[in-house]
């Protein structure tokens, strides 16, 4: 069975902000045994923009 942990990360709401947040966050959950599973949009604006997201991080149990 898998266990399954979600982070939420902030984008800056700016036009080109540029997040390094999720590189720190996918190394802290690397060294606790977990693998990075992928994304989910959480937050989208009316023009497309992704502003928030879940990454997705999964381990054996």
């Amino acid at each position: 069975m898998k266990k399954y942990e979600y982070v939420e990360v902030e984008i800056g709401r700016f036009i080109g902000a540029i997040s390094e947040e999720h590189r720190e966050i996918i190394d802290e959950y690397a060294a606790k045994g977990y693998r990075y599973a992928g994304f989910i949009p959480t937050t989208i604006t009316d023009h497309g923009k992704i502003t928030s997201m879940d990454l997705i991080f999964e381990k054996d149990e």
